[in-house]
């Protein structure tokens, strides 16, 4: 397993005339495992002190990352994790390990840092990013996002407005396989798929979803959307699909907006 920081200033000029929350800069530490098939990314955005974004829990992760010296920090802390979070407890675990079903997670990374702790899914935490700020901002109805990478999260917003926990990756298809182990972007790495044979498997799971909530605007996250185009032609649904505007970094502006929310809640 390796370890990188990465300084970052942030995108200039920002999504549709917006600020990255006022942070000065970005902070990105990413743990990575030596094998394709299992990916592993944490990220960390201290930026102005509203919160930072996890994606992975353990403690080993996070002694990792917080006893760099150049990350002490005693703020609010908002995670995207990849489990459904409900009052703070995770609920699933379809790409970590099983053991974290019932962990009331919010608890164990605030024990773990000594901070408060805000956690979402982290689907819906870079949805936040997009509504708020990308390319969701301003769009009325009905508006799906989906992150591709190890599996495909979603994030369903209606109006404006949250519907949490979707774990829309996870359903089954017509040809009885599960979607992200049909369509997620470490299936394409994994089996070498070409552009065209991957965006008919995607274009599969996008009109299967369509079929059953009829959106306004479906919005590809991960690193992939970056590559909307090579696979384009062979996505044929109704709604406009387009790529996120924070593109990969979705999650970490969405877990600052959903730790900020939160925390405005509180007063």
């Amino acid at each position: 397993m390796r370890k990188q920081i990465i300084q970052q200033n942030p995108p200039s000029p920002a999504p549709r005339g917006q600020v990255w929350l006022d942070m000065p800069n970005i902070a990105r530490v990413e743990i990575s495992s030596e094998e394709p098939e299992q990916p592993v990314e944490t990220a960390l955005t201290p930026g102005d002190g509203r919160g930072w974004r996890a994606a992975q829990a353990g403690e080993q992760t996070i002694r990792l990352l917080f006893d760099e010296a150049q990350h002490q920090w005693s703020g609010p802390i908002g995670i995207g994790f990849p489990a459904a979070i409900q009052r703070g407890i995770a609920c699933t675990a379809a790409n970590v390990d099983k053991s974290i079903v019932g962990l009331p997670i919010e608890e164990f990374f605030s024990r773990h840092t000594s901070c408060t702790v805000y956690m979402a899914n982290d689907a819906d935490a870079a949805g936040l990013a997009e509504i708020r700020f990308g390319a969701g901002k301003d769009i009325p109805g009905v508006v799906l996002i989906i992150t591709i990478g190890t599996g495909l999260g979603t994030a369903l917003f209606m109006d404006g407005h949250l519907q949490p926990n979707t774990e829309l990756g996870h359903i089954y298809l017509d040809n009885g396989i599960e979607a992200e182990r049909y369509a997620s972007e470490a299936v394409r790495v994994v089996q070498k798929l070409d552009w065209s044979v991957w965006g008919s498997r995607l274009n599969h799971y996008l009109t299967t979803i369509e079929s059953l909530l009829w959106p306004d605007q479906i919005i590809l996250g991960g690193g992939v959307s970056s590559e909307l185009k090579a696979f384009a032609p062979w996505i044929t649904t109704k709604a406009p699909v387009v790529a996120a505007s924070f593109l990969n970094q979705a999650g970490i502006v969405g877990a600052a907006l959903f730790a900020e929310e939160a925390l405005n809640k509180k007063h």
